[in-house]
């Protein structure tokens, strides 16, 4: 069978955090997913993601893995180390696409099998196991974020069919999105997932939700901001704007005397929730261009009559 370095397959290093693991599987899972890559070779690209996330993100896996030392290479030939056969049975348990999905390398290494003496429940080498849970990444819009909605999702379903081979075939799923979802947020679907082996259940399916960059708005949790551009005139005499929020126009007042920088906060205006997020506006004062005779007489007006130094605060 060939070595595969699941450090290689990720493009992280062999001393990468969980959190860089996390992040490379991420990253790659959109990448590649079936559902939604055009690349040639996706599901299998994929899978090889998958199982390198799944060796690599159990400390468990991981430290047994890094046994077999860094002197191998992605291709070569390998067979287990003496002594290695009974540390893929008891501690492990092989998720994600269900049995037959792995690599014959995670097998020998972790599935008790190839050789390395058949736990008890597996049968000509592959396992009847509980199906497994499958996470799928979906983004939406931060619209959808904050009034909920149904999307219509084409997927490759992998299913077990008479004779007990997986079978991949498509399937088109409708979801519903509740109000109020937030960035990293997972939606679980039962049953949804892989298939179980000898009429046990499905795993589930978990969409987990980003939500798209919005020209004018940004998201953090439930909080919503937004830049509030002001005339320096409206900064400084004060009065209500007019701005907009996911729910709709509202009228804020701008204190007088207000500068740069400087946030307003509507309590409740954010994503729902309890309790619900609130919308940030954050003053941005923008001068009008001196394109014009009118402009500069403006400007230099209130340069002569106005006793005003930015910077009087710098030290003499």
């Amino acid at each position: 069978m060939k070595y595969q370095d699941y450090y290689q397959i990720l493009g992280v290093t062999r001393d990468a955090s969980a959190d860089d693991i996390k992040r490379a599987y991420r990253r790659l899972a959109r990448k590649y997913h079936p559902d939604v890559s055009a690349e040639a070779g996706a599901e299998e690209r994929f899978k090889e993601v998958a199982e390198a996330y799944e060796v690599l993100r159990d400390a468990e896996k991981r430290a047994a893995y890094d046994q077999l030392g860094n002197n191998w290479r992605a291709g070569q030939e390998f067979r287990p180390p003496p002594g290695w056969a009974g540390r893929g049975q008891g501690g492990f348990n092989p998720g994600g696409f269900g049995g037959g999905n792995f690599s014959d390398f995670f097998e020998s290494l972790f599935g008790g099998l190839g050789g390395m003496g058949g736990a008890s429940g597996f049968a000509g080498g592959r396992g009847f196991a509980g199906g497994k849970s499958q996470t799928v990444p979906l983004e939406i819009t931060l619209e959808e974020a904050y009034h909920g909605g149904t999307r219509a999702l084409q997927l490759q379903s992998h299913e077990r069919d008479a004779s007990g081979q997986i079978v991949t075939r498509p399937r088109t799923l409708n979801v519903k999105i509740p109000a109020g979802v937030t960035n990293g947020q997972k939606i679980r679907l039962s049953g949804q997932g892989q298939p179980g082996g000898g009429g046990r259940p499905n795993g589930d399916l978990l969409l987990e939700l980003t939500i798209k960059a919005h020209p004018l708005y940004r998201v953090q949790g439930r909080d919503v901001s937004l830049d509030l551009p002001l005339a320096p005139w409206e900064a400084a005499l004060g009065g209500k704007i007019e701005i907009p929020t996911l729910g709709g126009s509202v009228s804020i007042n701008v204190p007088a005397n207000a500068h740069h920088g400087q946030t307003l906060r509507l309590r409740g205006r954010g994503l729902p929730g309890q309790p619900p997020g609130d919308q940030l506006a954050v003053l941005h004062i923008v001068n009008p261009p001196a394109d014009s005779e009118v402009a500069r007489n403006l400007f230099q007006r209130m340069a002569h009559d106005l006793p005003f130094d930015p910077r009087a605060r710098w030290p003499k």
